[in-house]
């Protein structure tokens, strides 16, 4: 069983015992978190494709902690002007473990 679930702008492949970096969620380390913005789930041969979102489907995962990833360099360089120009960045992440997967309801 997966899904393909929406956050921070981005969509990620999940199946439960998954462990992956998101963009920062605004909830404490060791708490549950409803991922409610599912795109697709699929049970077997069952596959629910949502328009745009599964309506009932929804994806439980906990929050293991919170970081920076690592450091990107930017540099800017104009040859023979004597100019370079050197900066960095480092991105928040929260890191979750999914834990279940619940498909949508059968209302029909």
């Amino acid at each position: 069983m997966y899904a393909v679930v929406m956050t921070g702008g981005k969509q990620y492949r999940v199946s439960p015992g998954d462990q992956l970096h998101v963009e920062t969620l605004p909830t404490n380390e060791g708490e549950t978190v409803t991922l409610d913005k599912v795109l697709l789930i699929a049970d077997g041969a069952q596959l629910t494709i949502g328009t745009p979102y599964v309506e009932g489907g929804k994806v439980m995962a906990t929050v293991l902690k919170h970081g920076r990833e690592d450091k990107v360099h930017i540099l800017k360089f104009r040859r023979r002007k004597h100019f370079q120009k050197v900066t960095g960045h480092r991105q928040n992440y929260t890191e979750i473990k999914i834990t279940d997967i619940f498909p949508a309801t059968a209302s029909d």
